[in-house]
């Protein structure tokens, strides 16, 4: 199928987006907080944003349900994922019980390129902070956590803390604080010294630390709504500010 306009321009040839594509690129959406939790997913939209068939936006939609980050519900289609106060306090349950250990494996096993890497990452992070770009912040945030997993070195870990940064995005685009960002960079710097020093115990403390503040600004008590174009989201403008950084 052949859609006019600007659909061309991203997708010369609509077979070329996969199914994986599509579901990554949600994924992207909602971590960045540019899907709020609630958010409808209109299966004519998404068509025509990436230029593909129902099919195809079905079968992504179920491989986003079955990683919890989209809710199906029958004769009403399917929403970004809203979690309650109940599994938020439960996913902050579980960071803490999972990433400062995740963070001492990682001191442990981190190579001299690693550490290079844990640097450059800090650098990208100033930036977006430095420019006021706070969807790049968000992103560059989440990463920093993904990228201490995987030089943990333990897939089984990383798909944990993939899912539970993303849930925690949900929460906070629900209960935090307007402006409210995932993680304080200071603390990412902390992280990476303390990579430096090898002291894998105060690097574990400094994760503790810092999941606790995040937690503390977020308040279930509250929740805040918004609506959003989808056809805007995923708009050519938008996923080139998403691949920047």
């Amino acid at each position: 199928m052949t859609l006019a306009g600007p659909t061309i321009d991203r997708f010369p040839d609509a077979e070329e987006v996969a199914e994986e594509d599509i579901v990554e690129q949600i994924y992207e959406a909602v971590v960045e907080q540019r899907l709020p939790p609630g958010t409808k997913l209109s299966e004519a939209a998404l068509c025509k944003a990436f230029g593909v068939g129902r099919m195809r936006v079905r079968r992504s939609l179920l491989l986003l349900a079955s990683r919890e980050v989209v809710e199906l519900h029958s004769n009403r289609g399917a929403f970004v994922a809203r979690p309650t106060p109940e599994q938020a306090r439960e996913v902050f349950e579980a960071r803490l019980a999972i990433e400062p250990n995740v963070t001492r494996l990682a001191v442990e096993r981190a190579t001299a390129a690693d550490i290079d890497a844990l640097d450059r990452h800090l650098l990208s992070e100033a930036q977006a902070h430095t420019e006021g770009n706070r969807r790049d912040a968000i992103r560059l945030s989440g990463q920093f956590h993904t990228l201490l997993a995987q030089i943990a070195g333990n897939g089984v870990m990383l798909r944990m803390v993939k899912e539970l940064i993303t849930r925690t995005s949900l929460i906070i685009g629900i209960f935090g604080a307007p402006g409210v960002s995932n993680c304080r960079d200071d603390d990412h710097a902390d992280l990476v010294a303390a990579f430096r020093e090898r002291d894998g115990e105060r690097a574990a403390r400094i994760m503790d630390a810092h999941l606790r503040h995040i937690q503390a600004h977020v308040d279930l008590k509250s929740a805040h709504r918004s609506k959003v174009d989808l056809l805007s989201v995923f708009a050519p403008q938008a996923r080139a500010g998403t691949n920047q950084g």
